[in-house]
Order: C-alpha cells, then structure tokens, then sequence
C-alpha cells in the first residue's frame, strides 16, 4: 500500500474513524496488533509494525489536526511490550506543529486525557 494511494486513504479514513470512537468511549489505549485486526476486519491489510503503519498513523494525527492545536490520535496505541507508544509517536509529538514537553510518560498521559476531554465534548 503506497502513501497516497486510493487504498491508503481508505485505510487512513478507517484508522481515523476507529481511534476517534476508541477516544469518544474514554481514550482507553489499544495495541498496535489490536489496531492492525480492527483494520483487517474493515478490509485493510495493514501490519502493526511495518510498512504503512506509521505513516497512516502521523497522517491521522495531521487529518485532526494540521495546526498541532488539537491532542494526537496516534497516543492512543501502544507496544504490547511497554503497554505505551512507540519511539516515533514522541518524535512526532514533539516536533513542529505539535511540539509537546515533558517526559516521555507525562507527555503521553497528557495526550490521553487531553483526548478524552476533547472527544467527551463531540
């Protein structure tokens, strides 16, 4: 699946719309293999730790939000191992538009509740 394509923005769309419900019911963190199932039960063939993951997951967070004002979807998926995000959601986080601080897990909490708050009011 290339970055683009008519399948990627569909895979994009169906990310989206999965994270806002979980962020609509409580912001409660899902998997990266949990999210990958929920995608193939939608008919996207994404694997949860390579090839277009971490794009659809960045784009997801500039769909929300391009000006970085609004908190990142992408906080709500974690590593199984760590049970909190990958390396790259805090790369994102803190660069231009969204520029976060704080420690890796206040950063992180913060999206969450930030999230639940936001998506609480829709």
């Amino acid at each position: 699946m290339r970055k683009g394509s008519h399948a990627y923005e569909q895979a994009l769309d169906a990310l989206v719309g999965i994270l806002r419900d979980r962020a609509r019911q409580g912001a409660e963190p899902l998997q990266y293999g949990q999210l990958s199932n929920e995608l193939q039960r939608l008919g996207h063939q994404v694997a949860a730790h390579e090839g277009p993951m971490p794009h659809l997951l960045e784009d997801a967070c500039a769909r929300e939000s391009a000006d970085g004002s609004l908190p990142m979807l992408s906080a709500l998926v974690v590593r199984q191992e760590t049970r909190m995000p990958s390396g790259g959601f805090f790369k994102l986080a803190r660069r231009a538009p969204y520029r976060r601080t704080g420690d890796d897990v206040e950063l992180w909490v913060n999206e969450l509740r930030a999230l639940a708050a936001h998506h609480a009011r829709r």
